[in-house]
């Protein structure tokens, strides 16, 4: 049904032509939406989902796609099976604020794992690009993709990466009680590509999350050597009814915690 070579090309394609699209909504931002949810919605979200979604059922026709402006109701479950995961702008709040911290995630998932994920931040000039026994890799403007690893974790200095939109009072105790040498505030999927790029160790998540939010880092991340999992060590299993994700921590493999 799919190669994940190919899966890897026509994402990388699909997300730089979404990324023009969210940049020039990005200098020319006129109208902010609000969806039934109360969550924000631009034109950007739409323009980009219409090109990824177009683009995925080109090259793969057979395959469902799944994002996080076409999930009615959000009740199909695709917890068995093969579908894209899609989110057309992670980070819809740092977008409107000007932050260049949002990116364009797309993940194949199949019986619940992410075996491929691409996260684009065009404003950052970075693309991350996961897959099972292939690696991960890192794509900027100055050439050829590198390999990406995660760093071998001082847990007595763990570096905390946390989102800049969330940062609740259940974070914030997890970093007192921790052996933190410092905390990065990113915002959007970038924070599982800062762990699988060596330049964090943790990312804890108690605040609620959409599976489209976190299925394309994820697969970065596990391709870079590092783990996501709930907060009771339970492996993610993606697809679930409403396609909510639980509380979860992802972190290198090395990572110890309290």
């Amino acid at each position: 049904m799919y190669i994940l070579d190919e899966v890897i090309s026509v994402s990388r394609e699909l997300c730089l032509e979404g990324g023009e699209v969210a940049m020039h909504y990005y200098e020319n931002l006129e109208k902010v939406m609000t969806k039934a949810d109360s969550s924000p919605l631009t034109d950007a979200d739409l323009a980009i989902d219409e090109i990824i979604v177009s683009g995925l059922q080109r090259a793969f026709p057979k395959i469902p796609i799944v994002t996080e402006e076409r999930a009615v109701n959000h009740t199909t479950n695709h917890s068995k099976g093969t579908f894209f995961l899609v989110d057309p702008i992670d980070g819809t709040r740092e977008f409107i604020n000007k932050s260049k911290e949002f990116t364009i995630n797309i993940a194949l998932i199949e019986d619940g794992n992410p075996v491929a994920g691409m996260v684009y931040a065009p404003a950052l000039k970075r693309l991350f690009w996961g897959a099972k026994n292939l690696g991960s890799f890192e794509e900027t403007n100055q050439g050829s993709p590198k390999p990406l690893a995660v760093r071998d974790t001082d847990s007595d200095a763990l570096i905390v990466v946390a989102s800049r939109s969330h940062l609740n009072p259940e974070t914030e105790a997890f970093i007192a009680k921790n052996k933190v040498a410092s905390v990065k505030n990113a915002g959007s999927s970038l924070k599982f590509c800062l762990i699988a790029a060596g330049e964090a160790d943790i990312y804890p998540r108690f605040g609620p999350t959409m599976e489209w939010d976190i299925a394309a880092g994820h697969a970065v991340l596990a391709g870079a050597g590092g783990v996501v999992h709930t907060i009771d060590g339970a492996p993610i299993s993606y697809g679930q009814e409403h396609y909510k994700s639980p509380l979860f921590i992802a972190r290198t493999g090395s990572a110890k915690y309290f």
